[in-house]
């Protein structure tokens, strides 16, 4: 949407919220005052973002302009969808007084749930804020796969997904991620998409410490929607420039066992995992030949080798992966709805909005993102550095 009519609507949003929550916030307390200032620097403030290369005069004065109208966006956020089941609550209210004769103290409920909104939206802002800019804690998942062979048993795989590098998410952010990805000691290292939100000249210097990624497999990478708004064939170079290995709808034969040491040619292919990655789900939206598809990438594969892992973005490429005869796809996209009350939305349009499950034979984990998009903000959603165990399934 146009910056204008966007700035018009979050105007009017901002104005609906005044007139719902100020007259009964007015009753209570004599500050009210203070709540139309923090609505009126949030309205002025949210186009900000959008509007910071127009009117930079230098690059400091960008960053705090990102900086202040993202906080603001976060903040509206909460203030308008509480406000929304405010008056829905007072509305059920009311019904039940005129139905049911249900005596509401007006006098009491309207001002103190104005209060409420306010209180509520600010301190999950807070707590989001501080959530969003930690370190993702580590969280680790055994994955149990029916036929494991013995040579793949402990197998680990760190995945990052969704870490958004741009506005707010910048080296100091990712060399942190760096450290803590590097003391886990994992066999391989799997990114699954929305690394980035903007352009390689723009972010390369601060995209630039995940060169320091060390996995005994090396770093693999599928692209993610937001690649293919910011140049995804730009990135794709830069990310193989830096030594990691993008996947586009193809695979690589990881082989777990020094070749020398393997007896037979069966031997040999069981202690082999194939690791393929497709390209976005609507990658082919931007980019014909990059048309995602599951059961491309496992073209010539070795038919021995009967683990395969799939790197996809999106979750809802799980139907066709599982029917290409993958055990394990890793994903993201969803940032486990980054903040409440949108992770309730999730489902709408994915499969899986976070954590581990089961979708005929193959498992599907969706990992809640290592970053955050748009407001640094995370509440009911943390964010995380995944490592993953391949284990062997109990019979």
């Amino acid at each position: 949407m146009p910056i204008r009519p966007l700035s018009a609507l979050t105007a009017l949003l901002h104005v609906y919220i005044a007139l719902r929550l100020l007259p009964a916030l007015a009753v209570l307390t004599p500050a009210w005052p203070l709540a139309l200032l923090a609505l009126a620097v949030s309205a002025v403030t949210i186009p900000l973002p959008f509007l910071s290369r127009r009117i930079e005069r230098n690059a400091s004065t960008g960053e705090v302009l990102k900086w202040v109208g993202l906080i603001s966006m976060g903040w509206f956020s909460s203030v308008f969808v509480l406000t929304l089941a405010r008056d829905a609550g007072l509305l059920l209210a009311w019904l039940a007084s005129a139905l049911g004769g249900l005596q509401v103290p007006w006098g009491t409920l309207r001002p103190w749930t104005a209060l409420a909104v306010l209180a509520m939206a600010t301190a999950t802002s807070a707590i989001g804020f501080l959530n969003a800019r930690r370190t993702a804690g580590v969280k680790r998942v055994e994955v149990p796969i029916r036929g494991l062979p013995q040579a793949l048993e402990g197998f680990t795989i760190a995945q990052l997904s969704d870490i958004h590098v741009g506005p707010t998410i910048k080296s100091g952010y990712i060399q942190r991620i760096v450290d803590a990805v590097n003391g886990l000691g994992a066999d391989t290292i799997a990114i699954t998409g929305d690394l980035v939100d903007g352009s390689v000249p723009e972010l390369r210097e601060h995209i630039a410490p995940l060169a320091g990624l060390r996995a005994r497999h090396g770093t693999f990478v599928v692209t993610g929607n937001h690649e293919y708004y910011a140049g995804a064939h730009a990135w794709i170079d830069e990310l193989r420039r830096l030594g990691m290995k993008v996947l586009l709808n193809e695979h690589v034969v990881l082989q777990t066992r020094n070749v020398r040491g393997a007896q037979t040619d069966e031997e040999l292919f069981e202690s082999a995992l194939v690791l393929a990655g497709v390209t976005d789900f609507t990658a082919g939206h931007f980019d014909a030949a990059h048309a995602s598809d599951p059961h491309l990438a496992l073209y010539d594969a070795p038919p021995l080798v009967h683990t395969r892992v799939l790197l996809a973005h999106q979750p809802r490429s799980a139907p066709l992966a599982a029917a290409a005869g993958y055990q394990l796809q890793l994903s993201g996209h969803t940032h486990g709805g980054q903040f409440f009350p949108w992770n309730l939305f999730v489902p709408m349009q994915q499969p899986f909005t976070a954590g581990l499950h089961r979708l005929h034979d193959m498992w599907v984990y969706v990992s809640r993102g290592t970053g955050y998009w748009g407001p640094p903000k995370r509440f009911g959603a943390p964010s995380e550095i995944t490592l993953l165990t391949l284990v062997p399934a109990k019979a």
